[in-house]
């Protein structure tokens, strides 16, 4: 955690000298970095009251009431009469949306300059990179998730994450990457779109999850490394991947899907079973290194699954 807590602190501070935060005229606009933001959250919420700012931004009461009563003087906002004469709405005046206009302008050009060494790939690292550490750090007005389907090298990288995830969480080493390599390495070499798909959780060219589904011959798919990031549990996301995959099987023709998991991953076997999945089969193996007790989930896609529960 002291490692967190510095490297944290010593990004502060570089971002601090980065926005000008404290420069006592942000952009050349003769507003502080604060002011400047108070005004666009006027704008933004147009017509505001200075109570849901100060709420918004986690500024001071008192510093906000004079900082409004400031641009009110200045001819930068316009009050008018509320229902309760403390909570007058403000809404911005030409003046002030003018000057907003021209500092966001400044802002933009200014980033534009800062972002000019960077190439493509660079940006885009960088657009995952801080949409990854907003999500870490609590931001929920980050960017939506959706869910797309897997393009040019999703495959590796989610059979490298998962390789990561499943080491750190459950122990599980080199025989589980090599299985999580085969899998999504023979799911790319015999793709058939007709029949086979995979989904990735994407949130600002970051990806929080995914999953895929593979013709296991026949009639039957099969349901293949499913995964959520951490930051991202709780969102909703592992339903909505596998929900995408039973719409697909359904689309395809399948008459069932199938999946082999662990009994210790506790969170995927209590969605499987809200989804309709049910266990079918239990067996002691070691393919990951160590005793482990494999199951086989199948659902049945005219119905809820409703095999009953077997040992192999």
């Amino acid at each position: 955690m002291t490692d967190t807590v510095v490297a944290l602190r010593a990004f502060n501070r570089f971002h601090t000298r980065f926005v000008g935060a404290l420069s006592t005229s942000y952009m050349g606009s003769g507003l502080t970095l604060a002011e400047a933001r108070l005004l666009y959250e006027a704008a933004m919420r147009e017509p505001a009251l200075a109570s849901e700012i100060q709420a918004k931004l986690g500024l001071d009461a008192g510093y906000v009431s004079r900082v409004v009563k400031r641009f009110e003087k200045a001819g930068l906002i316009q009050r008018a009469r509320g229902e309760d004469a403390r909570q007058r709405p403000i809404s911005l005046t030409p003046a002030g949306r003018a000057l907003l206009d021209v500092v966001d302008q400044r802002a933009r050009q200014d980033a534009e300059v800062r972002l000019a060494h960077l190439d493509a790939p660079a940006r885009a690292l960088l657009v995952e990179t801080l949409a990854t550490a907003r999500a870490l750090l609590g931001d929920i007005e980050g960017p939506d998730w959706s869910i797309r389907p897997f393009g040019p090298g999703d495959l590796p990288l989610i059979a490298a994450r998962q390789a990561v995830l499943y080491a750190r969480d459950q122990g599980w080493g080199a025989p589980m990457e090599a299985l999580l390599v085969k899998v999504a390495g023979d799911f790319l070499r015999d793709f058939k779109p007709a029949r086979e798909q995979a989904w990735i959780a994407d949130r600002a060219g970051r990806m929080l999850g995914a999953v895929l589904l593979a013709d296991a011959g026949g009639d039957i798919a099969q349901l293949r490394l499913l995964h959520v990031e951490p930051e991202a549990r709780g969102m909703g996301i592992r339903r909505a991947l596998v929900d995408s995959t039973i719409h697909f099987a359904r689309e395809a023709g399948y008459a069932r899907i199938q999946l082999w998991t662990q009994d210790v991953l506790v969170a995927a076997r209590r969605l499987y079973a809200d989804t309709g999945f049910r266990r079918v089969s239990t067996q002691t193996h070691e393919r990951l290194g160590r005793p482990e007790r494999g199951e086989i989930w199948e659902l049945a896609l005219d119905g809820p699954g409703d095999r009953a529960e077997s040992n192999m």
